[in-house]
């Protein structure tokens, strides 16, 4: 799996326990929770977001919605 960077916050975001950063966290938690998987990494340093899945399908989605700008990636309950 890969993990994927962004340019997200403000750098005074600078670490995975700040607020807002614990709050995208937490966001990516309840994503890997709908697709029956894990975050396996989440780090922020100077407003760079990095953070991986153990799910390809979930990490190809996100990849394509922060090329195109669109998608979603909630999932049908099953």
């Amino acid at each position: 799996m890969g993990i994927i960077e962004v340019d997200i916050f403000s750098e005074d975001v600078d670490s995975p326990e700040h607020d807002v950063a614990a709050s995208f966290k937490d966001l990516l938690e309840e994503v890997a929770e709908q697709y029956k998987c894990h975050l396996t990494h989440f780090d922020v340093q100077r407003g760079m977001v990095s953070f991986s899945f153990d799910d390809d399908e979930l990490t190809a989605k996100i990849l394509k919605i922060l090329r195109t700008g669109e998608g979603d990636i909630s999932k049908s309950p099953e």
